[in-house]
């Protein structure tokens, strides 16, 4: 199951009884929601691409170079991994919520937000 998969699911199942989550929430396309009408595919791979390099990454602690060798392009690897390390910050700022895979952001998730920390598929 991915991330998207899981984030929707877990919104259902809040929802079972009543609605606590409009359901028009759920229903639109997922958005990074930085400007009007801008949709995640902007820059992103396919949710099937991008949950896969993260699920490897994350949950898997594959290095960088374990996910490519298992068949994801470096530069597609690059940027997924620059995106979640530049959003660090942002987990950082949150609030404690659910975990609901094994890693918790937290304990079992420690990278730095500074000095520019980021695995690379391609070295310079």
């Amino acid at each position: 199951m991915s991330y998207k998969t899981w984030v929707y699911r877990l919104a259902r199942w809040i929802n079972r009884e009543q609605e606590v989550i409009p359901s028009r929430i759920i229903e639109r396309p997922p958005s990074a929601e930085l400007r009007p009408n801008q949709v995640d595919e902007e820059r992103l791979p396919p949710y099937a691409v991008l949950d896969a390099i993260l699920t490897r990454f994350i949950e898997e602690r594959q290095s960088v170079a374990e996910i490519v060798a298992a068949g994801f392009a470096p530069e597609v690897v690059d940027s997924v991994l620059q995106l979640l390390f530049t959003s660090e910050y942002k987990r950082q700022q949150a609030p404690l919520g659910p975990r609901v895979t094994r890693c918790a952001f937290g304990r079992d998730w420690r990278h730095p937000v500074t000095s520019h920390f980021r695995p690379r598929a391609a070295q310079p």
